[in-house]
């Protein structure tokens, strides 16, 4: 198996946890053209990325170092530890990130632009682990299979590792949003009392132009051909949007349901890393599934870097679980169910007796869960027989010590502490997570030259990108064109 993480976190002053409105720090080096150190929709939205590590303890250890390194090149500045934002301003003035002057930079920045037109610059900030696997040797056929099965089960993944259960009011400021407030004082703080992820419910990443999308999983070719007619199907209300508004700025890359591959939501992706230039679909097409990105875990405020080694262990079983059992075909009758399962877990997950669609019928989360945990003992068994000692049977037991005490999940933990602690302050609570984050990663020794290979890292990412900026000799406008020709999708 091999596995990367990427980890997205907003930068955040101190004290309150407002967002951090300062562009991109120079000592990070080109958004555009870091390995490591990137920005997400906003200048203000870390994402940080590790290599492919043939271990768990070896991301965990890579990821680290990238914290550290950060860290000493912030300041003051937190990296907000929840996947729910901090304290936001008004909508337009949260800042699109910013990638120079080069055409695929502009094109970049352009589609967040569009993103913000169409789902709001809010619900953008929202940050999370984005978990990339691989087992090489598997072929089209076998990860289609695997993705059908993992959305089936996913609820699993968002009760035992949800973190999300509350929000600060910002961010659903002027929204009709369904929250509770979080006992008579606090911040404005508000919850939904059994949720697991909040992320992952209707005020997440949720778009009712991408609901009309009825995307199967079966094969390769369906999938592809689902995508494709949503990056080139004309969309209405964004045909109303424009391509450029009246002061000639670009409003979007384009007016279709999707403006590029990346915009379209899930909880799994298949993926195959793409060439200079390359759409990701055609990509996809030509040389097949290379690994799948797992997008529905969220930032563990318990963990110094997000996510822990166990964590990851738990997703490698899971996910050969996956791959491993029978996986039916899907049809638009389950995947409309599937939706319906992943909202009620979201919302109300650690609701007692919680009834989720399996099949004809209705079990509830608990039972099916249960089933699954046991299910995954020859696995962790087997894993552990080949790479010795025993963190992968641990990594099932903690899992099953959760199953069997919500009160010991991330979303019931989270409450209590606000409760508890900090007079029901979401800001608050985090605040105090994220410093002790910080003070945690900068409290390990670092490995020796990590900051000279960092600060090299940065100066080369900068040559690069004026390189780029130095080739580019076509205007933005033919190649915004270029880019987006269905032809380039086939």
């Amino acid at each position: 198996m091999r596995r990367g993480v990427e980890k997205e976190s907003l930068r955040a002053l101190p004290g309150m946890g407002s967002l951090a409105l300062t562009p991109h720090p120079a000592a990070l080096g080109s958004a555009l053209t870091h390995e490591t150190v990137t920005t997400d929709f906003s200048e203000s939205q870390l994402e940080l990325i590790t290599g492919v590590h043939p271990s768990a303890q070896d991301c965990v250890q890579q990821l680290t170092e990238i914290h550290q390194a950060v860290y000493r090149s912030l300041g003051d500045e937190l990296m907000w530890s929840s996947s729910m934002p901090c304290l936001l301003p008004a909508d337009e003035t949260i800042p699109l990130g910013r990638y120079g002057s080069s055409n695929i930079g502009r094109a970049k920045s352009v589609y967040r632009m569009g993103l913000g037109h169409r789902y709001g610059r809010r619900m953008q900030t929202i940050s999370g682990i984005h978990y990339n696997w691989s087992l090489p040797g598997l072929g089209n056929e076998e990860y289609f299979g695997l993705i059908r099965n993992f959305r089936r089960h996913s609820f699993l993944l968002l009760t035992l590792f949800g973190a999300s259960p509350a929000l600060c009011g910002s961010f659903v400021a002027g929204r009709d949003h369904g929250l509770q407030p979080l006992g008579s004082e606090g911040d404005g703080a508000l919850h939904l009392p059994y949720a697991t992820s909040l992320r992952m419910g209707r005020l997440g990443y949720q778009s009712d132009a991408q609901s009309t999308l009825s995307v199967s999983y079966n094969n390769l070719d369906g999938y592809a051909a689902s995508l494709q007619e949503a990056l080139t199907r004309p969309y209405p209300a964004y045909e109303k949007v424009g391509i450029l508004n009246p002061g000639g700025e670009y409003n979007q890359l384009s007016t279709t349901l999707l403006q590029i591959e990346n915009e379209f939501y899930g909880t799994i992706r298949p993926k195959r890393t793409i060439r200079s230039g390359e759409r990701p679909l055609h990509a996809l097409r030509e040389r097949g599934v290379e690994y799948v990105e797992v997008r529905c875990m969220d930032l563990d405020p318990f963990e110094p870097v997000g996510i822990a080694a166990g964590t990851m262990r738990f997703l490698d079983i899971f996910l050969l679980h996956c791959w491993l059992t029978d996986s039916p075909g899907d049809t638009p009758t389950e995947l409309a169910a599937l939706a319906r399962n992943q909202q009620r877990t979201a919302s109300a997950g650690r609701e007692p007796g919680l009834l989720l669609e399996r099949g004809e019928r209705s079990v509830t989360l608990r039972d099916w869960g249960q089933e699954l945990l046991e299910a995954f003992g020859p696995i962790a068994d087997r894993l552990d027989a080949e790479f010795g000692g025993s963190l992968y049977r641990e990594a099932l037991g903690q899992a099953r010590q959760r199953w069997a005490d919500f009160d010991q999940l991330p979303s019931a933990r989270v409450l209590a502490q606000m409760q508890a602690e900090h007079g029901s302050s979401h800001l608050g609570f985090i605040a105090r997570q994220s410093e002790w984050a910080r003070q945690t990663v900068l409290d390990q020794p670092t490995p020796p030259g990590l900051m000279e290979r960092f600060e090299t890292s940065v100066r080369q990412s900068l040559e690069k990108q004026a390189e780029i900026e130095a080739a580019d000799t076509m205007d933005f406008e033919t190649f915004r064109q270029q880019y987006l020709d269905p032809a380039h999708l086939r």
